[in-house]
């Protein structure tokens, strides 16, 4: 078994799991949902075509950068008329990285690395107006999803990693788990369909894990204190 690994970095961000009609909000990490449609729509599937194999999908997250929410008021209106019809409230996730990891059958992964190389279409991370910035796949590592992300480097932004003053860090990490684990959370993000007509999530479980410490590469290493004698 394999895991794939993507780095999911941008200026903005949105993984909204309870969004109703005019509040659109975001979670603090990618959802099963948003990873999903990204790999459907880097193989070329319609929202009507079936997810049975991205479905089974191991999926862990880990926050390398967890970024900042951003509000914006959108207003629409028909041309040539003042008074909108269509007034929202949306919340992005601003300067985020995270790095995720797929466990599956080493086949899909390597044809789903593949596609991501090579998407049929334009990919995004949570919504349209947030394209990715830099290669979304990151390669191939063999074991499951949780020790592959364990074992990789701080993936964050140079100019974040430089403002952490701190030769470590801890990074959060949370993964997909079996029903009834201890600790254990419930989420509504699992898609069945993304058929307009008849969209579908179900609940899944997912477990946080311990901190992933790793090394900072632009900590400038020990500072000379000269009041350090006193």
């Amino acid at each position: 078994m394999t895991t794939l690994l993507l780095r999911l970095a941008a200026p903005l961000q949105s993984w909204g799991t309870s969004s109703r009609f005019s509040r659109r909000g975001t979670d603090r990490m990618p959802s099963k949902s948003g990873i999903v449609g990204l790999l459907a729509a880097a193989q070329g599937r319609r929202r009507t075509d079936p997810l049975d194999e991205l479905l089974g999908l191991q999926m862990a997250v880990r926050i390398d950068q967890p970024g900042r929410i951003e509000r914006d008021f959108q207003t629409a209106a028909r041309p040539g008329e003042r008074t909108p019809i269509s007034v929202s409230t949306r919340r992005y996730l601003a300067d985020a990285v995270f790095l995720v990891g797929l466990h599956g059958e080493d086949a899909l992964l390597e044809g789903l690395h593949a596609a991501l190389r090579h998407p049929h279409f334009p990919l995004y991370l949570g919504r349209r107006s947030c394209p990715p910035v830099g290669r979304v796949e990151q390669g191939l590592r063999s074991g499951e999803a949780v020790q592959a992300l364990s074992a990789e480097p701080w993936r964050a932004t140079p100019w974040f990693q430089r403002r952490w003053d701190a030769p470590t860090a801890d990074l959060e990490l949370v993964g997909d788990c079996l029903p009834g684990t201890t600790g254990a959370a419930l989420v509504r993000d699992q898609p069945v369909s993304f058929n307009p007509r008849h969209r579908q999530w179900e609940w899944r479980a997912v477990l946080r894990h311990p901190p992933v410490e790793v090394s900072n590469p632009m900590y400038p290493g020990v500072r000379h204190d000269p009041l350090v004698v006193l």
